[in-house]
């Protein structure tokens, strides 16, 4: 039994799909299936957002994204599985930037174990997320120099250059 879907869609090319990431953590076995889906918004930090652009190193993600899977399991048990999928390239206004499921046999688990993974993704991935607004204007994010935690945004450069990167643990 694959345990995790991790996943990269150059949204050129693919979207994310919130119902295959609900397939894959479907079991008999779990009562409990919580899933974040993150969209691009119009409105942030005050400005009126026309879209986001992501970039990242797909290799060192999916590897992160791997890391982060299993430290999941670690927290949670083996009776864990875990979707974990984000978007590359240009997306506009409501288009699906970030995708991850958990299925566990119990509820608490599953809320606790997708929200640990959303945040993890999000603090420690090598992705590069910059912002298009109304006026023209696009801003890199400063990542998560602007989170109130303190994490540090892991960042190494280089770009991938396939459409969809999966892998399958």
């Amino acid at each position: 039994m694959d345990r995790h879907h991790l996943t990269v869609a150059e949204i050129a090319e693919a979207g994310l799909d919130p119902a295959a990431a609900l397939e894959f953590v479907s079991d008999p076995g779990f009562g409990g299936i919580t899933m974040f889906v993150g969209r691009v918004r119009d409105l942030n930090h005050g400005r009126d957002v026309t879209g986001i652009s992501y970039d990242m190193f797909v290799p060192l993600a999916l590897n992160g994204f791997a890391e982060i899977a299993a430290k999941a399991e670690r927290d949670f048990g083996g009776k864990l599985k875990l979707y974990i999928g984000h978007a590359k390239g240009r997306l506009g206004l409501g288009d699906l930037a970030m995708v991850v499921a958990a299925g566990t046999p119990h509820r608490d688990e599953a809320f606790r174990a997708c929200r640990q993974v959303v945040e993890a993704v999000k603090h420690t991935s090598p992705i590069w997320k910059q912002e298009h607004y109304v006026d023209g204007d696009s801003v890199w994010s400063e990542g998560c120099s602007l989170c109130d935690d303190g994490h540090g945004h892991a960042a190494t450069g280089g770009h991938g250059h396939d459409h969809v990167h999966e892998a399958h643990w």
